[in-house]
C-alpha cells in the first residue's frame, strides 16, 4: 500500500505505514491517517462529506476526508475503492451514554433529504429476513451451527418487525424523537476512532445508536450495563413511540446476523456464533428486565413470551 499512497497523495519517504489485512495507518507530521476500503455507494459519498464538514465546523472531532492528487476522494487499489482519512490523535477516548446523548443533540437533521436515511426499519429487516432464509435454504447441512440456531433468531427478528409495525400503526412520532446522525453499528468499547468514523454514519431516529451500544455492551462486557441503561432512561425523555422503537431495536438480533454474514462470506468460522448462542437465555432475561425498566417511564407494548421468563 505504501507505493499507492505515495503515488496518489503528497507524502514523502518518511512515513511509517502499519498495514492490516484490509487497511493501513500511518503518522505524517502531527496527524494520524487511515487508508481504508470504501464499500458504500458513490452516491452517498457527497452526503457523507457534507455531514462530516458540518461536524468539523462545529468543532466535533470527526475524521477528515483527504483528496488525492487527482482531486478525488476515492482511490482505486486492488479492484477496491479506498479513501484516506485524517484522524485526531486522541483516537482511544471512550464515549458513554451521556456523551452519546450530548452528541445527538448537536446535529438535528429532521427536514433534510439524504441518501443516508435508514429509518424504514420494518421494511429493511423484512428484506433481510427473506434474503437470509433463502441463503440458509441452500446450505443443506454444511453449516450445522447456523442450521440449528437460525430459526430462533429469525423468530426474534420477526417479533421485532411486528413490534415496529404495531408502533407505527398505533403511535405517532413526537417532537421528542429527532432524526439525527447515527451509526450503522456501535461496538463496546465505544472509542472515538469508531464513533467518529464517517463511513459508519447514517441518518436515523436517535435511539438507534443507544440500542446498538446496549447490545454490544451486553455481549462484550455487561459490567456496567444497568448503570448505563438507567442513566439513559433518567436523562433522556422519549414518547411511547420512541421507547417502543428502542425496545424493537434491542429485540432485533443484529448481533447474530452480523456474525452470520461474516461466516457466509467466509471471513470467520461459524463457531464464533456460539459466543452469541450460548447467551440466548441470558439475553431473553435482559430483554425482560429492560422492558420492566422502560415501563417505569411509559406503558409500552409487552412481548408476552418474554415476560414469562424468570429473572
Amino acid at each position: 500500500m505504501i507505493n499507492i499512497l505515495k503515488e496518489n497523495y503528497n507524502l514523502n519517504d518518511a512515513i511509517n505505514v502499519l498495514e492490516n489485512d484490509s487497511y493501513c495507518s500511518f503518522i505524517f507530521g502531527e496527524k494520524k491517517y487511515y487508508f481504508v476500503p470504501y464499500f458504500r455507494s458513490e452516491d452517498e459519498l457527497n452526503d457523507l462529506i457534507e455531514i462530516n464538514n458540518e461536524l468539523l465546523i462545529k468543532g466535533i472531532p470527526t475524521s477528515r476526508f483527504i483528496l488525492n492528487k487527482n482531486n478525488q476522494y476515492i482511490t482505486p487499489y486492488l479492484n477496491n475503492k479506498y479513501i484516506l482519512f485524517e484522524s485526531p490523535l486522541s483516537i482511544s477516548k471512550e464515549y458513554n451514554v451521556l456523551d452519546m446523548i450530548s452528541f445527538s443533540e448537536q446535529l438535528i437533521i429532521n427536514n433534510k433529504k439524504s441518501l443516508l436515511y435508514r429509518n424504514t426499519w420494518a421494511e429493511l429487516w423484512s428484506s433481510k429476513i427473506d434474503y437470509f432464509e433463502y441463503q440458509v435454504a441452500q446450505l443443506g447441512k454444511s453449516k450445522p451451527i447456523i442450521v440449528n440456531s437460525f430459526s430462533y433468531y429469525i423468530g426474534l427478528a420477526e417479533n421485532a418487525v411486528a413490534y415496529v409495525n404495531n408502533t407505527i400503526k398505533n403511535h405517532k412520532i413526537s417532537i421528542y424523537e429527532r432524526i439525527t446522525l447515527q451509526r450503522k453499528r456501535i461496538s463496546f468499547p465505544n472509542i472515538q476512532l469508531n464513533y467518529f468514523n464517517p463511513l459508519n454514519y447514517v441518518i436515523d431516529i436517535e435511539v438507534r445508536d443507544i440500542a446498538s451500544y446496549f447490545k454490544s455492551l451486553f455481549f462484550n462486557s455487561n459490567e456496567n450495563i444497568w448503570i448505563e441503561i438507567n442513566t439513559y432512561l433518567k436523562r433522556k425523555r422519549l414518547s411511547i413511540y420512541g421507547y417502543q422503537l428502542l425496545y424493537a431495536r434491542l429485540l432485533y438480533p443484529s448481533y447474530y446476523f452480523d456474525i452470520y454474514e461474516k461466516v457466509m462470506e467466509e471471513k470467520i468460522k461459524e463457531e464464533e456464533l456460539l459466543k452469541i448462542i450460548n447467551k440466548s437465555s441470558s439475553y431473553e432475561k435482559f430483554l425482560k428486565k429492560i422492558f420492566l425498566e422502560i415501563s417505569k417511564y411509559a406503558q409500552i407494548e409487552p412481548i408476552n413470551w418474554l415476560l414469562k421468563k424468570e429473572l
